[in-house]
């Protein structure tokens, strides 16, 4: 991230927020769906980690 791109904070904080409430609605709606209480934990996770990995690609590589 750039000293001088104060946009970055806030893509940072909505690529990490819409992530999580993507990929957790959808591990919701397969537990709401098939009963289960697992999917949810699974998309919270899922959308944690393809959020860290799409802000590295997007700022983290470019930063160097």
């Amino acid at each position: 991230m750039k000293p001088n791109d104060d946009g970055a904070a806030w893509s940072i904080v909505g690529y990490l927020l819409s992530g999580l409430l993507f990929w957790g609605g959808v591990g919701w709606a397969l537990d709401h769906w098939l009963k289960t209480h697992f999917f949810l934990l699974g998309g919270l996770l899922l959308g944690v980690s393809a959020s860290i990995y799409l802000i590295w690609l997007r700022i983290g590589r470019n930063s160097k």
